[in-house]
């Protein structure tokens, strides 16, 4: 067979070059980039990053993995590597060789309280229909994650999106101007990570609209005016002189929300954008989602994806895992409908859960089954003990609980809608069999630190379990 002719995602002639640093050992061609050992790939380069244990400690098993080079500090053994003063700093600097040696890509960027991972995959998924396309993957949006999304971009890219994450005051700005998108985004703001902002929600919304101080010169940016401090965004936006898209429910936005009727198979969006009339299916059931899909419209836009691109775009985009993802369990007497929440969950996500959740046709009983909401600071109890009214408005027939916070609203629920409430998930997934019964349809969500995926896990596994005559079953 002919030799290959890809050109390779760098070589460690390269790196050096562009970190700065100084090679030892052969100059060989890089694949790929990877700061885990366990994940390497033949022809990586390995980042020896400093954390809570020290990369160089690894490099020889990244070697011995089949990595190509590595970026270090200091001399290691088992092959080649490039020596630079800071390893993190060598990546940023990657990052940006990256971005620059490719003018011509189109780059957006993506942040919000909610949404940000999915609402960034759809957008992918969009630019990977129009031509050769890249993306962040998995939730690497920090420090690391967008310099390293940055420095695996291939040179033949036309577009690329990159989601931007925070936990703190001052994180997105710096990694927007990484980025330097054409086009960035807020999906929403909500009070998530509140504890560390002194004035709260107002504070996340600052926050998040600084995504719009990396833009590129006349770029674009893409708001949600459905949000409260939506004034905060579009300030923000018309600050930098950026050209601002606005989706909503409300006339005047370039992106208007008509109606969100959902189905088995997803839903039918009735919408308006720039002033056009729109009828288009999503693959996706949540109501956020009718919102989520007009902000993925405008960024296609503005990264020169066409309409008809990215509704086909849309109508086939699944649910990630963690996010949305439906599943039917095989139990004693039928079935029930499981859907998997579990990756991470806010007053806000709740609250579009259960009214996505109470507008889902069912024989059964709509049941949510939720773990503790985190980083919600000293408004933890008012916030959990608000999802009361929201799961009254949607219907909701039986809620079970875990964690001492979530104690909080089992205790503002009426008792008819009481379920189980348990300590731990691992506790209330090791009941997992109580927990719905043929015909229900059931939500598990919970944040990611409070281990709502032990009990989607456990739900799941009933399928396996059910064939015995034996199995207990939840009552009614």
């Amino acid at each position: 067979m002919p030799e290959s002719t890809a050109r390779p995602l760098w070589t460690a002639a390269e790196v050096a070059a562009a970190t700065g640093g100084v090679l030892h050992g052969d100059d060989r061609p890089i694949t790929g980039l990877t700061y885990n050992s366990r994940e390497i790939v033949a022809g990586d380069l390995f980042l020896a990053l400093k954390g809570a244990r020290d990369g160089h400690e690894f490099a020889a098993n990244a070697f011995a993995a089949g990595a190509a080079t590595a970026l270090v500090e200091h001399p290691v053994e088992g092959g080649a590597y490039v020596v630079v003063p800071d390893t993190l700093h060598g990546l940023e600097a990657l990052g940006v060789a990256a971005r620059e040696r490719a003018p011509h890509v189109k780059r957006g960027a993506v942040t919000g309280s909610v949404g940000k991972t999915s609402v960034t995959q759809a957008i992918k998924a969009g630019l990977d229909l129009a031509g050769p396309a890249h993306a962040s993957i998995k939730s690497y949006n920090n420090h690391i994650g967008v310099p390293l999304t940055l420095a695996r971009m291939p040179v033949e890219t036309q577009r690329a999106v990159f989601e931007i994450g925070m936990n703190a005051p001052g994180e997105i700005a710096p990694l927007s101007r990484f980025v330097v998108p054409h086009a960035a985004c807020v999906t929403t703001v909500g009070p998530v990570h509140i504890e560390a902002f002194a004035d709260g929600e107002a504070g996340v919304a600052r926050e998040k609209a600084a995504i719009f101080q990396g833009l590129v010169p006349g770029g674009t940016a893409v708001a949600n005016g459905d949000v409260a401090f939506a004034g905060v965004l579009c300030d923000a936006a018309r600050t930098v002189g950026a050209r601002l898209a606005t989706f909503g429910t409300d006339p005047g936005h370039d992106a208007r929300l008509l109606d969100f009727r959902p189905d088995a198979e997803g839903a039918t969006v009735f919408a308006e954008l720039f002033g056009k009339s729109l009828e288009y299916r999503l693959a996706q059931s949540g109501a956020h989602w009718g919102l989520n899909s007009l902000c993925v419209l405008l960024m296609l836009n503005a990264l020169d994806v066409e309409l008809d691109t990215g509704l086909q775009a849309l109508a086939g985009f699944q649910p990630l895992a963690g996010r949305g993802q439906t599943r039917t369990v095989a139990v004693p007497g039928g079935a029930f409908t499981l859907i998997d929440e579990s990756y991470n969950a806010n007053p806000l996500s709740m609250t579009a859960g259960f009214k996505s959740l109470g507008a889902r046709p069912t024989t059964g009983r709509r049941i949510v089954v939720l773990t503790d909401m985190l980083e919600l600071g000293d408004q933890s109890r008012a916030l959990h003990e608000g999802l009361a009214q929201p799961i009254e408005a949607a219907g909701l027939d039986l809620v079970h609980a875990a964690g001492p916070e979530m104690r909080r609203l089992y205790d503002a629920l009426p008792a008819s809608r009481r379920g189980l409430w348990r300590e731990t998930a691992a506790e209330l997934a090791a009941e997992a069999s109580m927990l719905a019964a043929a015909g229900d349809i059931v939500m598990v969500k919970g944040s990611n630190g409070s281990k709502a995926s032990l009990v989607a896990k456990a739900l799941a596994e009933l399928q396996t379990a059910s064939s015995s005559p034996d199995a207990p079953r939840a009552t009614r």
